[in-house]
């Protein structure tokens, strides 16, 4: 297979729900043949918000939730079977869901609502080792995590190192990492679990996805934050150390952003960084178009929907 073509043009769509007719993308493009709109739906930090807010809370009254995104995820994939949905982390913790079910309701919401994909953040570990493990059996999706060492826990075995999805003859290939644990979780909620450089593991997994699974579209699931002002490994980062990655979809620091970043990486190339916020506040959007004979990327259209 011929290696994607990775240059392309970014055009950037305003926030709003209206937004999910995906009337800015040309016709053209989407009737014709000879393209295949493969698009990447994700959220982060969920934190067990299956509601909207509450209607007294201040600023969010009635926004957010699971159960949005749900409907949300129905209208798009009527429109777009090549629609997928990932999440980047902190699905549990945030409302008495957690207090009361742990995660194993989070995690059976999430598997109706359609995901296909998620990874872990530092909150999967509230409930320790013990507690994660019980839930897990209630996900009908894979939780990706490329830098954690679980071999000599009772989880050894449970999370993938990478997962590939196809769809419409495109491969899209998904690694994902998390951040290190050790001074924001208890020792003894996370156990004998190694934390592996995101860095170095990053470069490692999308060359073992592009160069040898020959993915056309490579995808990071990013538990390690947006942005730091020291040298804590942030999204940001990430962006300017990979090479192949074509899309890193953050969690962890709540970040609100109005659009997708395009960055440059290590060869100055770009790519897309995205966060969208938390709570199911909003849910990004990323359009890949891709031409379906030679697998060259046209066109990426992004957005964030609040």
């Amino acid at each position: 297979m011929k290696q994607m073509n990775r240059r392309f043009f970014l055009r950037t769509m305003g926030t709003g729900a209206a937004g999910i007719a995906l009337g800015a993308i040309p016709q053209d493009l989407l009737a014709a043949d000879d393209f295949v709109r493969i698009s990447i739906l994700h959220t982060n930090d969920i934190h067990s918000h299956i509601e909207p807010f509450d209607a007294s809370n201040p600023r969010y009254a009635g926004k957010g939730g699971l159960s949005r995104i749900s409907g949300l995820m129905k209208e798009i994939r009527r429109k777009n079977p090549n629609a997928l949905l990932f999440d980047a982390g902190d699905l549990f913790q945030g409302t008495p869901y957690f207090n009361y079910f742990g995660g194993d309701l989070m995690l059976k919401l999430m598997s109706e609502a359609g995901y296909d994909a998620g990874t872990i953040g530092n909150h999967e570990f509230d409930n320790g080792l013990q507690g994660l493990s019980d839930s897990l059996p209630a996900a009908r999706f894979p939780l990706i995590n490329s830098n954690y060492d679980f071999s000599h826990t009772l989880l050894a075995g449970k999370f993938p190192r990478w997962k590939i999805f196809a769809r419409s003859g495109v491969k899209i290939g998904v690694y994902g990492l998390g951040i290190e644990l050790h001074g924001l979780v208890n020792k003894q909620q996370y156990g004998d679990v190694e934390y592996l450089n995101p860095l170095k593991t990053a470069v490692e997994m999308e060359s073992f996805l592009k160069n040898e699974k020959q993915c056309d579209l490579v995808v990071c699931l990013s538990h390690l934050g947006f942005r730091y002002q020291g040298k804590k490994i942030s999204d940001q980062q990430l962006a300017a150390e990979t090479s192949m990655t074509d899309l890193i979809i953050g969690g962890h620091t709540h970040t609100y952003l109005k659009e997708p970043l395009t960055l440059k990486n290590r060869v100055g190339d770009p790519i897309i960084v995205n966060q969208a916020w938390w709570g199911g506040l909003m849910i990004g959007q990323i359009d890949f178009i891709l031409e379906r004979t030679r697998k060259n990327k046209g066109k990426i259209f992004a957005r964030n929907l609040s």
